[in-house]
């Protein structure tokens, strides 16, 4: 069936991505009753389909689908993944490992929040001390990608460190997975995250964990801190009935059957070499401009840029965006300490034309303003 082209919007905020008219269109199907088998049989390819994009082994690994935001998996993760007497180590250098550190505190676990520079990747040597310093860690815990400065986590380095000392390995992957290709054995991760809406370019609703299985198995044995996003309850119910424990996000689902296909369709490599090309474009828009970022190039993601306000009394983060969201565009504010800075992401199916074009309408508003362009600094 055709259905009408929908109002094409370039999000470049650090998602909801801008996603796909066949995306889109993948909700509209007949009602049903997520209990069904049929429905069933799609949660289970995609559990599979989720296990592989990451090159996970079948038979090493699985996939636990939970209803909400990417969140419910860092508050799934933390609450379910720490045995009794033991501690979580969250390495927090930024906005999105601070919120790993948020869940242990709120369900009162014994946890080290080893706060480290936001501005900088991970420090391997700090992780392993910290590792080495307290035998009672069990769980090391970090954020692949902190998408509030745009930092790269050397999460291949740090996994292999908590290895080493035999400790579990949690990523937060929610803004890397299906862009930055990932491999689990050969990254040294035990579990991930993600959501359907970032690099899938799906919608909103859908989140899961990928993990280990038998270290999934073990897990029954520890404390049940949550009831809703117990991990272990969650993936035994799926294995055992072959349906989620509580309502799925049945369109959702839908949709994002048709990104995985999109997905294998474009192919991993291809689709990160359009990712780069996207934060190549930014900043190639940015230095037009004579905008300044905060974090050097090679420590970034090439996923998202962080970048400082102009030292001009006419910029207003709040016109500029009003401005560029009128005409289609969207960009976001920044989440950066003491820091007046906004973000450009590369993520979503838009291609290097869409930043070309974001920028000269940017350009047209800053000017609108009275900014001078170039800016100052």
């Amino acid at each position: 069936m055709d259905y009408p082209k929908v109002k094409r919007n370039v999000l470049l905020n650090p998602g909801p991505a801008t996603t796909t008219d066949t995306v889109k269109y993948a909700q509209v199907v007949p009602d049903i009753c997520p209990r069904e088998k049929e429905f069933g049989a799609i949660m289970k390819q995609m559990g599979e389909d989720l296990v592989k994009i990451v090159h996970g082994d079948l038979n090493k690994y699985t996939a636990v689908l939970f209803t909400g935001s990417g969140t419910i998996n860092i508050d799934a993760c933390v609450s379910s993944l720490v045995p009794a007497g033991k501690k979580i180590l969250i390495l927090n250098n930024g906005a999105y490992s601070a919120r790993g550190a948020e869940v242990a505190e709120y369900y009162h676990m014994d946890h080290i929040n080893l706060k480290l520079p936001i501005t900088e990747p991970i420090d391997v040597a700090k992780a392993e001390e910290a590792i080495k310093a307290d035998p009672d860690i069990a769980v090391v815990y970090c954020c692949h990608h902190e998408t509030g400065t745009g930092i790269l986590n050397p999460i291949r380095e740090i996994g292999a460190v908590a290895h080493k000392y035999d400790k579990t390995m949690v990523v937060d992957t929610t803004s890397t997975y299906a862009m930055i290709p990932i491999d689990m054995d050969k990254d040294n991760l035990d579990f991930i995250m993600a959501s359907a809406q970032k690099g899938l370019m799906s919608m909103t609703g859908l989140s899961y964990v990928i993990g280990n299985t038998a270290k999934l198995e073990a897990s029954k044995e520890y404390p049940t801190r949550s009831y809703y996003t117990n991990l272990y309850m969650q993936y035994d119910f799926i294995k055992n009935k072959g349906e989620m424990h509580f309502t799925p996000p049945v369109q959702t689902i839908y949709a994002t059957r048709q990104a995985i296909k999109e997905y294998w369709e474009v192919g991993e490599q291809a689709k990160w070499e359009r990712h780069q090309s996207l934060w190549e474009a930014i900043y190639k828009g940015l230095d037009r401009l004579g905008f300044q970022t905060i974090i050097p190039k090679e420590m970034q993601s090439k996923l998202v840029v962080s970048v400082l306000y102009p030292n001009d009394p006419n910029f207003d983060f709040t016109t500029i965006h009003d401005y560029v969201y009128e005409r289609g565009f969207t960009i976001y504010p920044g989440k950066v300490s003491d820091l007046p800075t906004f973000r450009l992401c590369a993520l979503g199916t838009i291609v290097p034309k869409d930043v070309d074009d974001f920028f000269d309408c940017f350009e047209e508003g800053l000017k609108s303003m009275g900014v001078q362009v170039p800016v100052k600094y």
